[in-house]
This record gives C-alpha cells, structure tokens and sequence, in this order.
C-alpha cells in the first residue's frame, strides 16, 4: 500500500518545539500586559452561524470565509450554516449582544485564539493565524480616554517584547471625513472609499494612489487630488509639534472639528499616562481599511523595520453589535496579529534562539538506581524546576547530546560516588561548567544560577 505523503497545506505556521517555546512566550508577554491593565479573558467558538458571522463590515476579509459542512449536509446537498470566524470583532459584537445583560460595561475583555481565511497562498500570508485583540465596549456611551489609554497597553506590550524602537501612529476617521466634505466629497460611500485608498498609500506609493483617485470611478479633480495628499502627509515629531500641525488645519465644519477635539484629548492623555512623546506620532494618512471604524485610529511600526508594516492596529466604532442589538454598544480595540508578526520577527533575525521549557535533565548511570533518580526529579518538580528523567538507558555521552540537541540546559549526574557521597554533578551546559553539589544544597544552587540568567523563552 502506498504512503501517503505527510504534508501540511500551504499558509499555515507549524513550528519545531523550541520555536514554539518562542511564539508561546510571545503570546504569554501580550497576554500578561492586557491582564495588567484590566482585561478579562473571553473565548468564542472557532465557527459561528453563516448569517451570524456574514454581516456587512467592510474590507475584503468576509470574500475569504472559509464554510463548514458536514459529511451528512453534504450528501442532501444542504447549504453550509455555519462558517470559521475570519476575525474576532464580529464574534465579539456578536457575544455582546447576545450577553449584555449578563455584562459589566464598560466592558474590558481580551481574546486570543485562531482565526480563518482564504488568503492566496504566498510567502507570509497565512490562512490559519493567531490574533490578540483587546476591546473596551460602552454601553450607549464611551468616553474618548479609553481611545487614549490603548496606546498605552500597546507601549506596554511592545515594550516588554523588546524588538526594538517603536512607535504607535495615529488619526482620526472624523478628521479625514470633515477635511473630504470641506473639499466638496459629501457622499458617504465616496468618502470610505477614498478612505481605503488613502490607507494604501504606505503599500502602493503616492503616485499610484494620486492616479487611481484621478481615475474612474473617483475621476476626482487633480487640484482636489492634490489637497488630499498634502493633508495626509502630515506627520508630528512631538505632543506640542502634533497640537501645533492640528491647529494649523484651519477651520472645518461640525465633523471636522470633532475629530480634531478628539486627537487632541487623546494625545494629550497619551503622554498622561506615562507614553514617551518619541513613541507615539501624528500620522493623518492612517485611515484602516475597514468600514467600521468612525473615531481614532491606530496603527504601531518597528523604527527600524518599516518594510514589516503595521504590527498592531485597530481604532474606534460607534455601534459594531448594531446588526444583532438595538442597544448603542461603542468601542475601541486594537489586533495584534501575532502569527505573522513572529514570522515576520523570525525572518528580520529579531527572534532570538529559543531554549527549553525543560530546565533540568536527570541523567541515568545505573539501571538499578532508577528509583533513586525518580526521586531526584520529584524533588526537583516539587519546588517547580521543570524535569525530564532518561528512561532508558544509554552512554553518558549520548545522554549530554540529547539534552544539548534538546536546548536543556542543566544535566544531572547521580553516580555510585555522588550516591555515596549524598552530592550530585550539575552540569550547566550554558556555562560550558562541570560543579560537585551537595544533595542538600542542590535546590538552592539551581535556583540561584537560574535566577542569574534565566532558563526559558528566548534568548536576546
């Protein structure tokens, strides 16, 4: 019979255990910041009702759905009902909904699970990929200081991943909305559309992006066109600098000068609460692709790695749930995107080489002694030191390769000497050391060589 080949399908991120140890302590960093500023954990099922999970929300993620469908539906020729969630902001809008009652608003919550699309298969796009989100929901209200206080959770995040200079960049959809209509774009839908090539820029270039606004179906005026792109080149370099370009706007109508009073609240309670002037910017081109966003946004780049783009965006909406609630639900949120963004850190060398989450290997010399080695790892996971036992026994020499091989970086030798002796032989493979410890100080003297350098995550 012929073997089948093992293969995995093409847009998926399957790592070796070490990298995994890296992507997870990734995961583990987001997480403890966005439970550091308050945020309680929430899951949704992998697949949602189609009509559920199908409301109109903009962009081109729901041309991607991956449906679900059972062998049996399949046979009866039944349409598929349920669908992967491409996102989690619509099974969140959706779990809102459906548990406002239930729910403590403001509402804080973040979620970070698998999500679903049908990317084209190509170098970093994925089909199956982790996001991170946070999102604070309001009932009927939500003041514009949560909008500030999300930059700071990013800074915070980012900061603790320690991949380098950073810096979180923001607008507002109201400001850009007011600046279109001064200039005569009234229409709505002309204005997102405008909007979702705006947001392009970074990607395509101002001479492409002044083209296709030139064009039909914009077929915009050149000298219109212009205005449009000089107002989206601003950029600030500091909090007054920002305050100082944002004045300078002149004068708009009722949206416009929303938008401005906004930013400005917004900036201002950013430095607030203790986020260096150098990490946060200006940047009137952000706009997000996506139809739902009304108030600010945000996306986050690496200083010195702009060719990655945006590792975390999101911004503000007014009534995301409104498809499944008469309730007004505003929020804001930010994704962090971490499978791409750990492909992405991996590729630009900011991934440092991984190590195990085993920290201590108990060697095996002597078949008759296994009992006292069992022993020897039970005390050491009693006092919560991370212990794999040889099972079957080997060289020596072999047992050090596997534990090098392995990333462990401490191994353990109980001999007939070290028995007779009550010592053991620690060797730290990391250190290139070779110490005779005594049994009874054994705890201390791991714990204290760990404490110095660390044993787990990633290295620098």
């Amino acid at each position: 019979m012929a073997l089948t080949p093992a293969r995995t399908m093409p847009g998926v991120l399957e790592l070796l255990p070490l990298d995994q140890i890296a992507f997870q302590g990734m995961l583990d960093t987001i997480r403890r910041n966005y439970e550091r500023f308050g945020f309680l954990p929430v899951e949704t099922p992998v697949m949602e009702f189609t009509d559920v999970l199908l409301t109109k929300s903009g962009g081109e993620t729901e041309r991607q759905v991956y449906f679900v469908q059972s062998t049996g539906s399949m046979e009866q020729g039944g349409k598929p009902e349920l669908a992967l969630r491409f996102d989690l902001t619509v099974p969140l809008a959706r779990y809102v909904a459906e548990h406002e009652h239930e729910l403590n608003f403001p509402f804080r919550r973040y979620q970070i699970q698998r999500v679903y699309r049908g990317e084209r298969a190509q170098r970093g796009r994925f089909r199956e990929f982790y996001q991170c989100d946070i999102d604070v929901i309001g009932k009927d209200s939500l003041s514009i200081r949560f909008d500030a206080e999300i930059p700071a959770i990013i800074h915070a995040v980012f900061s603790d991943l320690a991949i380098g200079p950073f810096t979180i960049q923001l607008n507002n959809r109201r400001l850009m909305r007011g600046w279109f209509e001064g200039l005569g774009i009234a229409d709505g839908e002309m204005q997102m559309a405008v909007l979702r090539e705006v947001d392009k820029l970074d990607k395509r270039g101002m001479d492409a992006v002044r083209a296709t606004l030139c064009a039909e179906p914009f077929s915009l005026d050149a000298a219109m066109v212009d205005r449009i792109l000089e107002f989206v080149q601003v950029r600030s370099t500091s909090l007054a600098d920002a305050l100082a370009k944002l004045d300078s706007l002149g004068n708009g109508g009722e949206v416009f000068e929303q938008g401005r009073s906004e930013l400005r609240e917004v900036l201002t309670t950013i430095k607030a609460l203790g986020v260096p002037e150098s990490d946060f910017a200006l940047n009137l081109s952000i706009a997000r692709g996506l139809d739902y966003y009304t108030g600010t946004v945000y996306e986050t780049t690496l200083d010195e790695h702009p060719q990655i783009g945006s590792i975390c965006s999101g911004g503000r909406y007014e009534n995301l749930a409104g498809n499944y609630t008469k309730s007004s639900l505003p929020g804001v949120g930010i994704s962090i995107g971490a499978t791409r963004l750990f492909w992405q850190l991996r590729e630009a060398g900011l991934i440092g080489k991984a190590v195990s989450s085993v920290e201590v290997l108990v060697t095996q010399m002597d078949a008759e002694q296994f009992p006292a080695y069992l022993a020897l790892a039970a005390e050491l996971r009693a006092a919560g030191i991370n212990t794999e036992v040889v099972m079957e026994a080997s060289k020596l020499g072999k047992q050090f390769k596997y534990a090098d091989r392995a990333g462990i970086r401490f191994v353990l030798v109980l001999g007939e000497n070290e028995l007779a002796k009550a010592t053991v032989m620690l060797k730290d493979l990391r250190a290139e050391e070779q110490i005779e410890v005594a049994r009874t100080d054994l705890l201390a003297t791991l714990k204290s060589r760990m404490s110095q350098t660390g044993n787990s995550g990633a290295r620098p």
